[in-house]
């Protein structure tokens, strides 16, 4: 792990605050004399955190205002069962889904299936028809708009969603509170959801990929304004997770043999999740500067 220095001061600046902060963060770090100034260095990894850190509380937060949790990462995790307990939207969604891809059998029951779609649907012998949504939200089935996030196909696709909402659900709720995660999940969900319908048409599509990538904007547009270590994203996440995304659009991933992929979804999900994100980040860092 290397250390650079994030830090060039002159040997008058008071960094006395700003290292109590660090220090109260568990963040590793070293100040040292060079050509008459004090240079701070932490590793590598944390550096561009530490410098947005820096600009919002050059004094440190003698006040400890702040909810900082460890970005040193030098803490002891804390165990799967204290992580469940603190967390208890992200393990609610993802209990839901588990559930549902039980009782749907990963997509296969299609009888149990189609009470959980965008679209009410009935087989015809080969073919599949489906019921037009203002006729299933007159019925009074407004759950049809939120429970696609809830249908997986597959092992992969589960395991993969479950992985992802596991890390950055719990990011959000640490953070923000579980009614506000859940608030986000839901409505990530509905315009992922009508963003896949507006463009797809009458289809069968599910997954919690669109509330996924909703939940990383919003992590990556309010960490740019209000920085805080929970939404801290190391950059090979979030370029992978983008580059993924322009593959799928591409047809690439289709291609390869990964059937058919929610695009709509994923970008519908991503520009509210930016949207947010925007709206939290302004409001934090509004709430700093007071």
């Amino acid at each position: 792990m290397s250390a650079v220095a994030v830090l060039r001061l002159p040997l008058g600046a008071d960094l006395s605050g700003f290292v109590k902060l660090l220090q109260r963060m568990q963040v590793p770090h070293r100040v040292s004399e060079e050509a008459g100034e004090q240079v701070l260095w932490v590793p590598d990894e944390i550096s561009e955190d530490v410098r947005s850190l820096y600009a919002r509380f050059p004094a440190g937060d003698p006040d400890q205002q702040l909810e900082l949790p460890d970005l040193g990462g030098t803490s002891r995790r804390p165990g799967f069962v204290a992580q469940l307990t603190r967390s208890p939207v992200t393990a609610l969604v993802l209990l839901l889904s588990l559930i549902v891809s039980a009782v749907t059998l990963l997509g296969e029951n299609l009888d149990t299936l189609r009470w959980l779609t965008f679209l009410e649907f009935r087989v015809v012998g080969d073919y599949i028809q489906f019921t037009p949504l203002a006729d299933s939200l007159a019925a009074g089935q407004w759950w049809r708009l939120v429970t696609p996030m809830l249908i997986h196909f597959g092992f992969l696709h589960i395991a993969m969603n479950g992985m992802w909402y596991w890390e950055l659900g719990r990011r959000i709720e640490a953070r923000q509170g579980g009614i506000n995660l859940l608030g986000l999940t839901l409505l990530f969900s509905l315009v992922s959801n009508f963003a896949q319908y507006f463009f797809s048409g009458p289809t069968l599509f599910g997954g919690l990929s669109g509330v996924l990538y909703g939940l990383l904007g919003h992590c990556w547009i309010y960490q740019l304004l209000a920085p805080n270590p929970a939404y801290h994203l190391p950059r090979g996440v979030l370029v992978m997770m983008l580059v993924w995304l322009l593959l799928c659009l591409s047809g690439l991933v289709s291609l390869i043999g990964f059937g058919e992929i929610a695009n709509a979804a994923h970008v519908g999900g991503l520009l509210v999740g930016c949207f947010t994100g925007l709206l939290g980040g302004l409001f934090a860092r509004r709430k700093m500067l007071r």
